[in-house]
């Protein structure tokens, strides 16, 4: 079956037109003595490849693009959406056998979503059919997306427990609203994931954030999974124990990124991950969450985080800390070597001091909300003593215009990324707001202005 003809949108010559307008004598490469040399064409088959798709000798050189080579063919479908990769199928026999080639299939996204909650694009009922039907075993990189609804989550559920012939590498369960994961039955979702987890045997990254994963599912995962887990993403799972993590780092060598909440997170694990079985630690992400106000949280021993680090020197240790003010007792007391830091919610002028002091390694620090005081003792200390930091976003705070200026010649040009508000910088005797973005300019070495609060 031949693919009808395209009508053109316009009376310009496209690329793919232009060969069969050339004079039917002309030689290969006597194109283009007009620039005064000569122009090679896209390859050394293409004046072959243009002769192979013409329909015969007609002059308006049609073409027969089911003579495609399958090879241009997948490079071409790679780059469509899964809706016109969809139609395009549809044109002749050959294109429909491309739509079905196992390359395009090895990555694929579900998107879940209840048109009654969500706005978003689902997945279509009859591709995913025609997904675990003809495709399950060519999937190697998934990913669902699901809403708020419960309905999404079951259905997500429902895709895992028939991915039986799959050997997926990467697995993704994200939510885009509210946890939906979390409102299943959790031996529903357990049962479905541990299929994947069994059948896999090569699963090398796993992102399940807020989903009711459990220590006996995790050791599932370290049975089959053990020499090729490489990230594991699971913050706020609560039905996972400090035990249930630290067997995975005690069996799988070769993780390199690690993310998880504070309270899973023990000197036992940080051990484990220093041994000398274990490869180079690259990225370690900790929630530090409070769930009511007054929560009480552990400390880590200043020699469990020493131990890190003389085993994975160049690992970023990257911490969102979502805590009320009095709840920061058992943190930044010792050195902890931090170099992500971000404060969610206000943070008190004590806590930042204690930051300058034991953060030597900080790279980024970002301040969400801190009071009426000004920081600019804790800003000097700061720029003291972590002679690494390079990105500093300030929100609700304050710090005078004289002590941010002394702060940024401290840092000097190393401060790639400043993003403070306006409102932050108080206006002093030396500085106001309409000169210091001068001297701020001067001392970094390129132009800069505070930033602006939108006016809606």
């Amino acid at each position: 079956m031949q693919c009808a003809e395209a009508t053109p949108i316009t009376s310009e010559p496209t690329p793919a037109a232009l060969p069969h307008r050339m004079k039917r004598g002309q030689k290969e490469g006597d194109n283009a003595e007009e620039g005064g040399g000569k122009v090679s064409g896209p390859g050394p088959g293409a004046p072959e490849l243009c002769k192979r798709l013409r329909w015969g000798d007609s002059e308006d050189g049609a073409v027969d693009w089911t003579l495609l080579p399958e090879e241009i063919l997948l490079h071409i479908f790679q780059y469509l959406p899964l809706l016109d990769r969809a139609f395009a199928s549809q044109v002749c026999r050959g294109w429909n056998q491309a739509f079905h080639m196992p390359e395009l299939w090895r990555c694929f996204e579900f998107e879940l979503n209840q048109p009654a909650s969500s706005y978003l694009k689902a997945t279509h009922p009859d591709l995913i059919k025609q997904i675990i039907k003809r495709h399950s075993n060519h999937l190697q990189y998934v990913s669902f997306k699901v809403d708020s609804s419960t309905e999404s989550a079951e259905a997500a559920c429902d895709i895992l427990s028939q991915l039986v012939n799959c050997s997926l590498k990467t697995l993704g369960l994200i939510s885009t609203a509210r946890p939906s994961f979390m409102e299943l039955p959790k031996s529903h979702f357990i049962s479905a994931l541990t299929v994947v987890f069994v059948n896999s045997k090569s699963l090398s990254s796993l992102k399940i954030d807020d989903t009711p994963v459990d220590d006996p599912s995790l050791k599932v995962l370290v049975a089959n999974n053990s020499d090729t887990l490489k990230l594991l993403k699971m913050s706020s799972c609560p039905h996972v124990s400090p035990a249930g993590i630290l067997c995975v780092a005690d069996q799988c060598h070769g993780l390199r990124e690690l993310a998880l909440n504070y309270h899973l997170l023990s000197d036992e694990l940080l051990l484990a991950l220093s041994s000398e079985r274990h490869v180079h630690l690259e990225h370690l992400r900790i929630d530090v969450v409070s769930e009511n106000p007054g929560q009480q949280f552990h400390s880590i021993k200043k020699s469990s985080w020493d131990a890190m680090v003389r085993h994975s020197p160049k690992f970023n240790l990257v911490m969102y800390f979502f805590l009320y003010e009095n709840e920061f007792g058992p943190f930044f007391r010792d050195e902890v070597p931090v170099t992500h830091l971000y404060f969610g919610r206000s943070v008190s002028k004590e806590v930042l001091g204690r930051v300058g002091l034991t953060c030597p390694r900080l790279v980024e620090l970002v301040v969400c909300a801190n009071g009426l005081r000004p920081l600019d003792e804790e800003l000097i200390r700061i720029a003291e003593r972590c002679r690494q930091l390079s990105a500093i976003g300030l929100g609700e705070c304050e710090v005078s215009c004289s002590a941010f200026v002394e702060f940024v010649k401290m840092c000097g040009g190393r401060l790639t990324q400043l993003s403070i508000m306006e409102e932050v910088l108080l206006p002093d005797s030396k500085y106001g707001p309409d000169d210091i973005h001068w001297e701020v300019s001067k001392h970094l070495g390129r132009v800069w202005f505070p930033d602006m609060m939108p006016t809606w």
